[in-house]
Protein backbone atom coordinates (compact mmCIF):
# COMPACT_ATOMS: atom_id res chain seq x y z
CA UNK A 1 0.00 0.00 0.00
CA UNK A 2 2.87 2.53 0.83
CA UNK A 3 4.54 1.35 -1.89
CA UNK A 4 1.67 2.02 -4.53
CA UNK A 5 1.12 5.34 -2.80
CA UNK A 6 4.92 6.60 -2.95
CA UNK A 7 5.14 5.11 -6.52
CA UNK A 8 2.51 6.86 -7.99
CA UNK A 9 3.39 10.44 -6.40
CA UNK A 10 7.11 10.09 -7.53
CA UNK A 11 5.81 8.97 -11.21
CA UNK A 12 3.63 12.00 -11.69
CA UNK A 13 5.85 14.54 -9.99
CA UNK A 14 8.66 12.67 -12.76
CA UNK A 15 5.78 13.92 -15.43
CA UNK A 16 5.90 17.26 -13.97
CA UNK A 17 2.52 17.47 -12.48
CA UNK A 18 1.86 20.13 -10.22
CA UNK A 19 2.61 18.61 -6.46
CA UNK A 20 -1.31 19.38 -6.09
CA UNK A 21 -2.64 16.50 -8.47
CA UNK A 22 -0.26 13.74 -6.94
CA UNK A 23 -1.59 15.00 -3.52
CA UNK A 24 -4.99 14.23 -4.91
CA UNK A 25 -4.58 11.62 -7.16
CA UNK A 26 -2.28 9.20 -5.27
CA UNK A 27 -4.55 8.63 -1.84
CA UNK A 28 -7.59 8.01 -4.35
CA UNK A 29 -5.71 5.28 -6.17
CA UNK A 30 -5.07 3.53 -2.85
CA UNK A 31 -8.40 4.27 -1.64
CA UNK A 32 -10.34 2.74 -4.66
CA UNK A 33 -7.60 -0.22 -5.02
CA UNK A 34 -7.92 -1.33 -0.94
CA UNK A 35 -11.08 0.05 0.49
CA UNK A 36 -13.26 -0.02 -2.86
CA UNK A 37 -16.97 0.28 -0.35
CA UNK A 38 -15.88 3.63 0.52
CA UNK A 39 -17.86 6.79 -0.84
CA UNK A 40 -16.30 8.64 -3.23
CA UNK A 41 -18.58 11.72 -2.03
CA UNK A 42 -15.95 11.56 1.38
CA UNK A 43 -13.31 12.69 -0.88
CA UNK A 44 -15.07 15.96 -1.47
CA UNK A 45 -16.24 16.20 1.69
CA UNK A 46 -12.35 15.94 2.87
CA UNK A 47 -10.86 18.82 0.42
CA UNK A 48 -13.80 21.41 1.27
CA UNK A 49 -12.86 20.32 5.15
CA UNK A 50 -9.35 21.42 4.59
CA UNK A 51 -10.00 25.00 4.34
CA UNK A 52 -12.78 25.50 6.86
CA UNK A 53 -10.97 26.57 10.11
CA UNK A 54 -11.61 29.16 11.27
CA UNK A 55 -7.75 30.32 11.67
CA UNK A 56 -7.46 29.37 7.98
CA UNK A 57 -8.87 33.23 8.03
CA UNK A 58 -5.51 34.55 9.15
CA UNK A 59 -2.87 32.99 6.06
CA UNK A 60 -4.69 35.93 3.69
CA UNK A 61 -5.00 38.88 5.83
CA UNK A 62 -1.14 38.39 6.80
CA UNK A 63 -0.18 37.64 3.54
CA UNK A 64 -2.07 41.26 2.72
CA UNK A 65 -0.57 43.14 5.67
CA UNK A 66 3.05 41.88 4.38
CA UNK A 67 2.31 42.87 0.81
CA UNK A 68 1.41 46.44 1.81
CA UNK A 69 4.14 46.82 3.62
CA UNK A 70 6.48 45.32 1.13
CA UNK A 71 4.99 48.51 -1.38
CA UNK A 72 5.51 51.08 1.17
CA UNK A 73 8.30 52.38 3.73
CA UNK A 74 8.26 50.05 6.57
CA UNK A 75 11.04 47.97 5.81
CA UNK A 76 13.45 51.10 5.21
CA UNK A 77 12.50 52.78 8.84
CA UNK A 78 12.98 49.49 10.15
CA UNK A 79 16.70 48.98 8.51
CA UNK A 80 17.96 52.75 9.66
CA UNK A 81 16.47 52.58 12.92
CA UNK A 82 18.39 48.93 13.51
CA UNK A 83 21.76 50.74 11.85
CA UNK A 84 21.59 53.85 13.69
CA UNK A 85 22.21 51.56 17.10
CA UNK A 86 24.83 48.95 15.80
CA UNK A 87 25.63 49.55 12.32
CA UNK A 88 29.33 50.77 13.81
CA UNK A 89 30.30 47.89 15.54
CA UNK A 90 32.59 45.13 13.73
CA UNK A 91 30.11 43.71 11.22
CA UNK A 92 27.06 46.29 12.36
CA UNK A 93 25.73 45.94 8.85
CA UNK A 94 25.21 42.70 8.66
CA UNK A 95 24.02 42.77 12.30
CA UNK A 96 21.46 45.52 11.13
CA UNK A 97 20.70 42.90 8.58
CA UNK A 98 19.94 39.68 10.43
CA UNK A 99 18.20 42.16 13.27
CA UNK A 100 15.97 44.07 10.49
CA UNK A 101 14.77 40.08 9.33
CA UNK A 102 13.38 39.59 12.63
CA UNK A 103 11.49 42.55 12.69
CA UNK A 104 9.96 42.57 9.54
CA UNK A 105 9.30 38.72 10.21
CA UNK A 106 7.40 39.61 12.94
CA UNK A 107 5.22 41.58 10.83
CA UNK A 108 5.02 39.56 7.64
CA UNK A 109 5.23 35.96 8.61
CA UNK A 110 6.99 35.33 5.23
CA UNK A 111 10.53 34.05 4.34
CA UNK A 112 10.49 35.35 0.80
CA UNK A 113 8.71 38.49 1.25
CA UNK A 114 11.00 39.40 4.02
CA UNK A 115 14.00 38.71 1.01
CA UNK A 116 12.56 41.40 -1.53
CA UNK A 117 11.85 43.84 1.41
CA UNK A 118 15.01 43.39 3.14
CA UNK A 119 17.03 41.97 0.70
CA UNK A 120 16.48 44.82 -1.71
CA UNK A 121 17.95 47.90 0.24
CA UNK A 122 20.41 46.33 2.42
CA UNK A 123 22.27 44.32 -0.59
CA UNK A 124 23.75 47.55 -1.81
CA UNK A 125 24.75 48.72 1.56
CA UNK A 126 26.43 45.48 2.19
CA UNK A 127 28.22 45.59 -1.19
CA UNK A 128 29.14 49.47 -0.60
CA UNK A 129 31.50 48.96 2.44
CA UNK A 130 33.18 46.01 1.19
CA UNK A 131 31.21 42.72 1.74
CA UNK A 132 31.56 40.19 -0.85
CA UNK A 133 28.10 39.17 -2.98
CA UNK A 134 27.89 35.78 -2.05
CA UNK A 135 28.27 36.59 1.60
CA UNK A 136 26.03 39.28 1.62
CA UNK A 137 23.44 37.25 -0.38
CA UNK A 138 23.81 34.46 2.19
CA UNK A 139 23.21 36.47 4.88
CA UNK A 140 20.35 37.94 3.97
CA UNK A 141 18.45 34.43 2.69
CA UNK A 142 19.77 32.76 5.60
CA UNK A 143 19.07 35.73 7.83
CA UNK A 144 15.03 35.67 5.99
CA UNK A 145 13.97 32.85 7.66
CA UNK A 146 13.72 33.89 11.19
CA UNK A 147 10.53 35.51 9.95
CA UNK A 148 8.53 31.83 10.41
CA UNK A 149 9.92 31.23 14.52
CA UNK A 150 8.80 34.93 14.61
CA UNK A 151 5.11 35.48 14.90
CA UNK A 152 3.33 35.40 12.54
CA UNK A 153 4.05 32.39 11.19
CA UNK A 154 2.31 31.02 8.44
CA UNK A 155 4.08 27.76 8.51
CA UNK A 156 3.13 27.58 12.60
CA UNK A 157 -0.73 28.35 10.99
CA UNK A 158 -0.58 25.58 9.21
CA UNK A 159 0.67 22.99 12.08
CA UNK A 160 -1.68 24.04 14.04
CA UNK A 161 -4.50 23.35 11.30
CA UNK A 162 -3.17 19.70 10.76
CA UNK A 163 -2.69 19.15 14.54
CA UNK A 164 -5.13 20.92 16.35
CA UNK A 165 -2.37 23.09 18.61
CA UNK A 166 -3.00 26.33 19.73
CA UNK A 167 -1.74 28.76 17.40
CA UNK A 168 -0.96 31.69 20.12
CA UNK A 169 0.87 29.27 22.01
CA UNK A 170 2.72 28.20 19.29
CA UNK A 171 3.38 31.49 18.38
CA UNK A 172 4.67 32.79 21.35
CA UNK A 173 6.62 29.72 21.91
CA UNK A 174 8.49 30.59 18.46
CA UNK A 175 10.12 34.17 19.98
CA UNK A 176 13.05 32.66 21.86
CA UNK A 177 14.29 30.46 19.06
CA UNK A 178 13.89 32.98 16.44
CA UNK A 179 15.95 35.50 19.00
CA UNK A 180 18.40 32.83 19.59
CA UNK A 181 19.13 32.66 15.59
CA UNK A 182 19.18 36.25 15.72
CA UNK A 183 22.16 35.99 18.68
CA UNK A 184 24.16 32.90 16.80
CA UNK A 185 23.78 35.28 13.51
CA UNK A 186 24.89 38.41 14.97
CA UNK A 187 28.29 36.62 16.56
CA UNK A 188 29.34 34.82 13.59
CA UNK A 189 29.19 37.71 11.48
CA UNK A 190 30.73 40.09 14.19
CA UNK A 191 34.01 37.96 14.52
CA UNK A 192 33.48 37.23 10.28
CA UNK A 193 33.85 40.73 9.85
CA UNK A 194 36.31 41.62 11.97
CA UNK A 195 39.00 38.82 10.64
CA UNK A 196 38.08 40.00 6.80
CA UNK A 197 38.87 43.58 8.19
CA UNK A 198 35.45 45.07 6.65
CA UNK A 199 35.51 48.71 7.33
CA UNK A 200 32.54 49.86 10.00
CA UNK A 201 30.45 52.76 9.34
CA UNK A 202 30.51 55.85 11.71
CA UNK A 203 28.80 56.20 15.06
CA UNK A 204 25.83 58.10 15.33
CA UNK A 205 25.16 60.40 17.80
CA UNK A 206 21.69 60.41 19.90
CA UNK A 207 20.35 63.13 17.89
CA UNK A 208 19.98 60.95 14.97
CA UNK A 209 19.08 58.09 17.11
CA UNK A 210 16.59 59.46 18.42
CA UNK A 211 15.33 60.62 14.96
CA UNK A 212 15.12 56.90 13.76
CA UNK A 213 13.31 55.93 16.70
CA UNK A 214 10.79 58.71 15.73
CA UNK A 215 10.10 57.07 12.74
CA UNK A 216 10.47 53.62 13.47
CA UNK A 217 7.38 53.72 16.31
CA UNK A 218 5.06 52.98 14.19
CA UNK A 219 6.42 50.08 12.35
CA UNK A 220 7.44 48.98 15.89
CA UNK A 221 3.97 48.73 16.50
CA UNK A 222 3.21 45.44 14.91
CA UNK A 223 5.02 43.37 16.27
CA UNK A 224 3.74 44.88 19.45
CA UNK A 225 0.29 44.03 18.83
CA UNK A 226 0.70 40.97 17.61
CA UNK A 227 2.68 39.23 20.41
CA UNK A 228 1.33 41.63 23.18
CA UNK A 229 -2.30 41.16 21.99
CA UNK A 230 -1.95 37.70 21.76
CA UNK A 231 -0.10 36.90 24.98
CA UNK A 232 -2.14 38.95 27.20
CA UNK A 233 -5.34 36.96 25.69
CA UNK A 234 -6.81 40.40 24.26
CA UNK A 235 -7.66 39.18 20.52
CA UNK A 236 -7.16 35.59 18.70
CA UNK A 237 -4.32 34.92 16.40
CA UNK A 238 -6.69 35.94 13.16
CA UNK A 239 -8.06 38.69 14.61
CA UNK A 240 -4.68 39.83 15.39
CA UNK A 241 -4.21 39.44 11.58
CA UNK A 242 -7.06 41.61 10.95
CA UNK A 243 -5.51 44.44 12.91
CA UNK A 244 -2.06 43.92 10.73
CA UNK A 245 -4.27 44.55 7.94
CA UNK A 246 -5.70 47.59 8.96
CA UNK A 247 -2.59 49.08 10.84
CA UNK A 248 -0.55 48.51 7.62
CA UNK A 249 -3.57 50.58 5.58
CA UNK A 250 -3.30 53.35 8.35
CA UNK A 251 0.67 53.19 8.45
CA UNK A 252 1.75 53.15 4.18
CA UNK A 253 -1.90 55.25 2.95
CA UNK A 254 -2.32 57.91 5.94
CA UNK A 255 1.27 58.01 7.59
CA UNK A 256 3.82 57.49 5.37
CA UNK A 257 1.63 58.03 2.10
CA UNK A 258 3.73 55.84 0.23
CA UNK A 259 0.85 53.75 -0.99
CA UNK A 260 -2.36 55.34 -2.78
CA UNK A 261 -5.87 53.80 -2.70
CA UNK A 262 -5.74 52.86 -6.36
CA UNK A 263 -2.70 50.77 -5.57
CA UNK A 264 -4.69 48.21 -3.78
CA UNK A 265 -5.99 46.19 -6.35
CA UNK A 266 -2.96 45.16 -7.67
CA UNK A 267 -1.72 45.04 -4.08
CA UNK A 268 -4.89 42.79 -3.37
CA UNK A 269 -4.43 40.46 -6.62
CA UNK A 270 -1.04 39.67 -4.87
CA UNK A 271 -2.02 38.31 -1.95
CA UNK A 272 -4.94 36.55 -3.72
CA UNK A 273 -2.41 34.64 -6.16
CA UNK A 274 -0.14 33.25 -3.05
CA UNK A 275 -3.50 33.31 -0.61
CA UNK A 276 -4.70 30.57 -3.39
CA UNK A 277 -1.95 28.70 -4.40
CA UNK A 278 -1.81 27.70 -0.19
CA UNK A 279 -5.12 26.87 0.08
CA UNK A 280 -5.53 24.67 -2.75
CA UNK A 281 -2.25 23.03 -1.43
CA UNK A 282 -4.11 22.45 2.26
CA UNK A 283 -7.44 21.22 0.29
CA UNK A 284 -5.21 18.34 -1.03
CA UNK A 285 -3.45 17.98 1.57
CA UNK A 286 -6.54 17.23 3.77
CA UNK A 287 -7.25 14.58 1.85
CA UNK A 288 -3.80 13.40 1.72
CA UNK A 289 -4.00 12.96 5.12
CA UNK A 290 -7.33 11.46 5.77
CA UNK A 291 -6.86 8.77 3.04
CA UNK A 292 -3.33 7.83 4.64
CA UNK A 293 -5.19 7.87 8.27
CA UNK A 294 -7.77 5.88 7.22
CA UNK A 295 -4.90 2.97 5.80
CA UNK A 296 -3.38 3.23 8.99
CA UNK A 297 -0.18 4.50 6.53
CA UNK A 298 1.27 6.44 9.51
CA UNK A 299 1.44 3.42 11.73
CA UNK A 300 3.03 1.40 9.07
CA UNK A 301 5.57 3.93 8.42
CA UNK A 302 6.39 5.06 12.12
CA UNK A 303 6.53 1.43 13.05
CA UNK A 304 9.07 0.52 10.44
CA UNK A 305 11.17 3.42 10.89
CA UNK A 306 11.29 3.12 14.78
CA UNK A 307 9.94 -0.06 15.77
CA UNK A 308 7.20 0.00 18.57
CA UNK A 309 7.94 1.86 21.26
CA UNK A 310 10.53 4.93 20.18
CA UNK A 311 12.01 6.76 23.10
CA UNK A 312 10.87 10.69 22.53
CA UNK A 313 15.00 11.80 21.15
CA UNK A 314 14.21 9.10 18.75
CA UNK A 315 11.35 10.48 17.14
CA UNK A 316 12.21 14.14 17.35
CA UNK A 317 15.68 13.10 15.41
CA UNK A 318 13.36 11.52 12.68
CA UNK A 319 11.34 13.91 13.13
CA UNK A 320 13.76 16.40 11.89
CA UNK A 321 15.84 14.48 9.07
CA UNK A 322 12.56 14.00 7.54
CA UNK A 323 10.98 17.68 7.50
CA UNK A 324 14.47 18.63 6.67
CA UNK A 325 15.37 16.31 3.79
CA UNK A 326 11.25 17.14 2.31
CA UNK A 327 11.81 20.53 2.69
CA UNK A 328 15.11 20.48 0.68
CA UNK A 329 12.90 19.20 -2.22
CA UNK A 330 9.05 20.51 -2.02
CA UNK A 331 7.32 23.38 -0.25
CA UNK A 332 6.99 23.35 3.47
CA UNK A 333 3.37 23.65 3.85
CA UNK A 334 3.32 20.71 1.81
CA UNK A 335 6.02 18.78 4.03
CA UNK A 336 3.99 19.99 6.85
CA UNK A 337 0.48 18.21 5.93
CA UNK A 338 1.81 15.05 4.35
CA UNK A 339 3.97 14.17 7.51
CA UNK A 340 2.43 15.80 10.31
CA UNK A 341 0.21 12.98 10.79
CA UNK A 342 2.75 10.53 10.42
CA UNK A 343 4.37 11.40 13.13
CA UNK A 344 2.22 13.43 15.22
CA UNK A 345 0.04 10.79 17.20
CA UNK A 346 3.54 9.11 17.99
CA UNK A 347 5.48 12.21 19.27
CA UNK A 348 2.23 13.16 21.30
CA UNK A 349 2.44 9.14 22.47
CA UNK A 350 6.00 9.16 23.42
CA UNK A 351 5.40 12.49 25.91
CA UNK A 352 6.41 15.23 23.56
CA UNK A 353 4.61 18.74 24.00
CA UNK A 354 3.09 19.27 20.91
CA UNK A 355 4.71 22.85 21.20
CA UNK A 356 7.77 22.00 21.40
CA UNK A 357 7.14 19.19 18.38
CA UNK A 358 5.79 22.49 16.38
CA UNK A 359 8.69 24.72 16.74
CA UNK A 360 11.34 21.91 15.66
CA UNK A 361 9.30 21.21 12.72
CA UNK A 362 8.85 25.01 11.51
CA UNK A 363 12.68 25.33 12.35
CA UNK A 364 13.14 22.55 9.63
CA UNK A 365 10.49 24.01 6.97
CA UNK A 366 13.00 27.24 7.57
CA UNK A 367 15.70 25.54 7.43
CA UNK A 368 14.40 23.76 3.85
CA UNK A 369 13.93 27.13 2.36
CA UNK A 370 17.61 27.81 2.25
CA UNK A 371 18.35 24.27 1.14
CA UNK A 372 19.92 23.49 -2.29
CA UNK A 373 18.49 22.04 -4.39
CA UNK A 374 15.09 23.96 -4.49
CA UNK A 375 14.64 25.97 -0.97
CA UNK A 376 12.37 28.24 -2.51
CA UNK A 377 14.59 31.93 -0.96
CA UNK A 378 17.33 30.58 -2.88
CA UNK A 379 15.39 31.10 -6.23
CA UNK A 380 13.64 34.20 -4.74
CA UNK A 381 16.94 36.09 -4.60
CA UNK A 382 18.28 34.60 -8.21
CA UNK A 383 14.87 36.28 -9.43
CA UNK A 384 15.21 39.32 -7.21
CA UNK A 385 19.25 40.07 -7.28
CA UNK A 386 19.36 38.66 -10.68
CA UNK A 387 22.61 36.32 -9.80
CA UNK A 388 23.72 32.82 -10.74
CA UNK A 389 22.18 29.73 -8.65
CA UNK A 390 25.52 28.68 -7.43
CA UNK A 391 26.43 32.44 -6.86
CA UNK A 392 23.14 32.59 -4.21
CA UNK A 393 24.16 28.97 -2.57
CA UNK A 394 27.53 30.01 -2.05
CA UNK A 395 27.51 31.75 1.14
CA UNK A 396 24.66 29.23 2.29
CA UNK A 397 27.19 26.51 4.51
CA UNK A 398 28.05 28.57 7.65
CA UNK A 399 24.37 29.59 8.50
CA UNK A 400 23.23 25.97 7.73
CA UNK A 401 25.99 24.87 10.27
CA UNK A 402 24.30 27.15 12.84
CA UNK A 403 20.88 26.19 12.51
CA UNK A 404 21.71 22.50 12.80
CA UNK A 405 23.62 23.30 15.84
CA UNK A 406 20.48 25.12 16.90
CA UNK A 407 18.20 22.51 15.96
CA UNK A 408 19.78 20.25 17.88
CA UNK A 409 19.83 22.92 20.89
CA UNK A 410 16.03 22.45 20.76
CA UNK A 411 15.80 19.24 20.65
CA UNK A 412 17.78 18.55 23.77
CA UNK A 413 16.36 21.44 25.74
CA UNK A 414 12.82 21.60 25.23
CA UNK A 415 12.54 24.12 27.59
CA UNK A 416 14.19 26.53 24.66
CA UNK A 417 10.53 26.60 22.90
CA UNK A 418 7.92 26.33 26.24
CA UNK A 419 9.63 28.65 28.50
CA UNK A 420 7.17 31.46 27.50
CA UNK A 421 4.10 29.02 27.47
CA UNK A 422 5.11 27.10 30.78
Amino acid sequence: MVSVLMSIMVILLLLNFPMLIPMIIAPLVVLIMYFPNINPLLATQQIIAGVQPFVLLAVPMFIFAADIMCAGQTAKRLLDFVETFVGHIHGGMSITTAATCTLFGAISGSTQATVVAIGKPMRSRLLNIGYDDEDTIGLIISSAIIALLIPPSISMIMYCVVTGASVGDLFIAGVIPGLLILLFFAVFNYFHAKRKNIPRTLKLNWTERIKAIREAMAPLGFPIIIFAGIYSGFFSPTEAAAVSVLYAMILELFLFKTIKPKDFPQIALSTAVVTAAVFILVAAGSLFSWAISYAKIPQMITTALLGPSPSALKILAMVTIFYFVGCMFVDSIVVIIILTPIFYPLAVKAGIHPIHLGIIITLQAAIGSISPPFGCNIFTACAIFDRPYLKVVKGIPPYMIMLIIISVLIIMFPQISLLLIS
